[in-house]
């Protein structure tokens, strides 16, 4: 175990995961952040799912908490802010990991549902989770939010524009929020994944398309300049984790591209 998150009581939002073969970033991140020191909070709307990271997180003598939250109702944001502060007394990192893209079109195709419910689910969190905890970490005069958004928010997406505006607005957000919150030591950043293979991807892919996963993953490695393989769940963590932690005391409003340079191709 480490210490670089020693004492920290953190929030990960979206840490449960699609059933797959290879780990989802909240999961990773959630058990990264446990192996650091922090008592880990681990929200899902599937309560199984994430009792199941806390089980892993246990099995390597950490600490954490399972709590069904639904995080496009405000109610249910407040409620788990509410209980959060009553067991530990304060929050150091909120980690908004909470994301979709299944239904996303262009716009021709796009159905207004399906742009709602994008929009919810990925950009509405965001604020509602955010809403609750900054004025805890106000109270305390700290505190680290680490958004998860996408390369998507600033590379060419053909057919997922609710997914792509969607991911621009938390970057947006982000850095609005880094902003107005500095003077009462609260830092904000944001990660953007590029390809990476974890189920929600790979799953969703073979799920729609029909496709075998060996060549949904063949097919992916190819477009990542480095080393012409995806990313995994346990990238994005530990990119959290240097966000989260004291190390990155100075840096707030950042947007950083974890994609194996592949954004780096918009010049």
């Amino acid at each position: 175990m480490g210490n670089r998150l020693k004492d920290k009581v953190a929030i990960i939002a979206g840490a449960g995961q699609t059933p797959g073969d290879t780990i989802g970033n909240g999961r990773a991140t959630a058990i990264v952040f446990a192996r650091e020191g922090a008592r880990c909070v681990c929200v899902d709307r599937r309560l199984d799912s994430a009792q199941d990271t806390c089980t892993m997180i246990e099995k390597e003598g950490g600490e954490a908490i399972a709590m069904e939250t639904d995080v496009t109702r405000a109610a249910d944001c407040k409620r788990l802010a509410e209980a959060c502060v009553r067991k530990f007394g304060r929050i150091d990192i909120l980690h908004n990991n909470v994301g979709i893209g299944a239904g996303d079109a262009g716009v021709t195709h796009l159905e207004e549902t399906a742009w709602d419910r994008i929009f919810t689910t990925n950009l509405k969190s965001v604020y509602l989770m955010c809403r609750e905890v900054i004025p805890v970490m106000r109270r305390q005069g700290a505190g680290s939010i680490v958004n998860i958004s996408s390369i998507a928010a600033i590379c060419a997406m053909n057919g997922m524009l609710a997914y792509k505006v969607s991911k621009a607005g938390v970057n947006s957000i982000t850095h609005q929020m880094a902003m107005a919150n500095a003077k009462y030591g609260i830092r904000v950043n944001a990660i953007m994944p590029g390809l990476m293979d974890t189920p929600m991807a790979i799953e969703g892919i073979v799920q729609a398309r029909g496709i075998p996963k060996d060549k949904v993953r063949a097919a992916r490695d190819a477009q990542v300049p480095l080393g012409a393989k995806m990313g995994t769940g346990w990238d994005i963590a530990y990119a959290a984790l240097f966000l989260a932690s004291d190390e990155a005391r100075f840096i707030t409003g950042v947007v950083l591209p974890v994609d194996g340079g592949q954004s780096g191709r918009i010049g």
